[in-house]
């Protein structure tokens, strides 16, 4: 009595992979080597803008992907490209109008893992200090 094959299919010893950063190079199935899941709750900093001149604030989170300086300075650069770009009426764009971007200064509050955790943190610091600013 013989062995019957029932398909003609050919399971490979070696494996072979296309070369990207996120997988490892396999030849022998005993050496794959599963990668770990990627987090998906980033770090979000919530950051303060004040008006110098009035004095007046408005308080916002952002997503930090990498080095939390240059998140915030990007971010600050968006709201004043959108104040000088499109013509929206909320108070942030009308006072960046008003007074110039040279006159706001803007700076880390805290950050927070998740982004439930970082809107939550914002909703909380926005009802306890009521910025001016926060309106739309």
């Amino acid at each position: 009595m013989g062995i019957r094959v029932k398909s003609s299919k050919v399971v490979l010893k070696y494996y072979l992979f296309r070369f990207d950063n996120k997988s490892v190079i396999c030849y022998n199935n005993g050496m794959i080597k599963k990668t770990r899941k990627r987090r998906n709750d980033c770090k979000h900093a919530v950051y303060v803008i004040t008006n110098m001149v009035t004095n007046e604030q408005y308080v916002g989170v952002t997503v930090v992907a990498g080095e939390v300086k240059k998140n915030l300075r990007i971010r600050m650069q968006k709201h004043i490209r959108r104040a000088l770009t499109e013509n929206r009426e909320w108070a942030l764009c009308k006072s960046i109008r008003e007074h110039g971007a040279g006159s706001f200064t803007y700076g880390l509050l805290e950050i927070v893992r998740g982004r439930a955790a970082g809107y939550a943190l914002e909703r909380e610091l926005i009802l306890t200090h009521n910025p001016v600013l926060n309106t739309f």
